[in-house]
């Protein structure tokens, strides 16, 4: 895997027979980075995902690695499929081998990929996502949090630069969730660019390094306390403001937190609280 920076400017794209869901929006990527996509449900979170990945061609705009554009001919797409990889929110739309191994190995078999070459790609991506324990296993017998990691797994075999994650914590259990960005976190460490479309404006300010949330069929992007605390987008989104932000600004007004950037998340909290309040004199 290497870092490469995905982009799309001027996207205009929806379906047919209605308005488009995006017009004008644009995003940038840059490699090695976690960014969370955020916006309310039909705001086109998925659309921008699938745009970005060649799965949906737009009316118009422009879709770049590297400022490269994306050509949707066969042999282009084939080409940015091996850079850029989406796994869609619900896994059973992806799996479909007998086993957990045989699903994980579908992609680098296609590439045309030596036998040696497929077994050592599947064990990392299963490896990485914490799944290695799973790979005999049928997959219809594996939980719902199980059959998550091992479609994002299935992508990570490809060795893409960038993975587009749609809601991939969405469905799950608290240990599921810390099991998933777990598995996420690793992968970062072995140089994969990661994107999650999500609707936990919470999750999303204490895990990326920046945000950028779907409104009025347009993006806004810029770092997670500054696009998360800015209330009148986030109303315009239908989102709320962040339980942390929210907290450590009442805090901030009580002389309790210094006046600096507000804390992301539990820890960072207790942490900037003083061991014991001034007492007025």
């Amino acid at each position: 895997m290497s870092h490469r920076t995905l982009a799309a400017a001027g996207l205009v794209a929806g379906y047919p027979g209605a308005a488009p869901v995006l017009s004008g929006a644009a995003v940038r990527i840059p490699p090695g980075r976690r960014l969370a996509l955020l916006g309310a449900n039909g705001s086109g979170k998925t659309t921008l995902l699938r745009c970005l990945s060649g799965a949906l061609r737009p009316a118009a705009g422009t879709v770049t690695v590297d400022g490269e554009p994306l050509v949707h001919t066969r042999r282009g797409l084939r080409a940015h499929r091996q850079v850029v990889q989406l796994v869609l929110q619900d896994p059973d739309d992806q799996l479909f081998s007998a086993s957990v191994g045989q699903d994980v190995s579908f992609g680098p078999l296609n590439l045309g990929l030596a036998e040696d070459a497929v077994r050592s790609r599947v064990a990392e991506a299963l490896e990485l996502l914490g799944v290695d324990s799973l790979a005999e296993r049928p997959t219809h017998q594996l939980s719902y949090g199980e059959r998550k990691r091992v479609a994002i797994a299935g992508a990570v075999a490809m060795r893409p630069c960038v993975l587009l994650l749609d809601e991939p914590t969405a469905g799950l259990d608290p240990t599921a969730v810390a099991d998933t960005l777990a598995a996420l976190a690793r992968l970062q460490e072995h140089d994969s660019t990661v994107v999650m479309s999500t609707h936990d404006v919470d999750l999303a300010l204490r895990w990326a390094d920046e945000v950028a949330v779907v409104v009025d069929r347009t993006v806004v992007q810029g770092t997670p306390g500054a696009v998360l605390g800015d209330g009148d987008l986030l109303g315009r989104a239908r989102l709320s403001r962040p339980w942390a932000l929210e907290v450590g600004a009442r805090l901030r007004d009580l002389g309790l937190l210094p006046d600096s950037p507000l804390p992301r998340d539990a820890a960072a909290l207790l942490a900037a609280l003083p061991d014991r309040p001034a007492v007025p004199r």
